[in-house]
């Protein structure tokens, strides 16, 4: 590693010479910002302030015209600020116009902006409502603010095909309570590593009851551990 980050450093320096001896200035080299997606701040009257929301749509080549499914599916990602999980999970989207090897997606990126009592569910356990749990609990005003004004929002941006949400750890959570709650928000859910010792395993242990509620649905729930 030592030696392949010595080869990289001696290669910039000598090429850096070597614009130097061609009298090439950095700052006469034609240039230009690389734009991916575009940020928006969204007046919020559920949170009485602006926030965050980003948006990816991929431009499709001539051949993803037929070759891909169209309209685009929707991805929506909690934790997506752009100092958060917005710019590799649009990027993993932009990728599959080079491969092709899986369907490209619009990406909506929804920043937290104080994420762990923004997205949690409200606890029941008295554990939970102390030693440091303090003021979390917000998961439904997020949801609102995800359903009532985020989504109407993107929808006058885009139109799209099949809507998913992902999120992980905590945002993991969020969706798993979102799925199991309110299982026609979106068509598809995406749950990674969720943090369901929440709450004492709440939402583990009111599964089964809940799901009793998806007997005739076609929604789906994706969920690593």
């Amino acid at each position: 590693m030592l030696v392949v980050g010595a080869a990289l450093l001696s290669a910039c320096t000598t090429q850096r010479h070597a614009s130097a001896r061609a009298g090439i200035e950095p700052t006469s080299v034609e240039r230009a910002p690389i734009a991916f997606g575009t940020t928006y701040q969204l007046p919020s009257a559920i949170y009485a302030m602006q926030r965050e929301i980003n948006v990816y749509v991929p431009t499709l080549p001539a051949w993803g015209e037929e070759y891909f499914e169209q309209p685009l599916p929707v991805l929506y990602v909690i934790d997506g600020g752009l100092d958060q999980d917005f710019f590799h999970i649009a990027g993993l989207s932009q990728l599959t116009l080079i491969n092709a090897e899986r369907q490209p997606m619009i990406v909506v990126g929804v920043r937290t902006h104080d994420r762990r009592p923004e997205i949690s569910p409200a606890a029941n356990d008295p554990r939970y409502l102390a030693n440091g749990f303090e003021g979390w609990g917000g998961s439904q005003t997020f949801r609102r603010h995800l359903l009532e004004e985020v989504k109407p929002f993107v929808e006058t941006l885009v139109a799209g095909g099949r809507e998913a949400l992902m999120g992980e750890s905590l945002a993991g959570l969020f969706v798993v309570e979102t799925f199991l709650q309110q299982p026609d928000a979106f068509d598809d859910y995406v749950a990674i590593s969720p943090s369901l010792w929440w709450d004492d395993r709440r939402l583990p242990k009111q599964a089964r009851e809940l799901l009793k509620q998806h007997a005739t649905s076609d929604r789906r729930l994706y969920l690593t551990m």
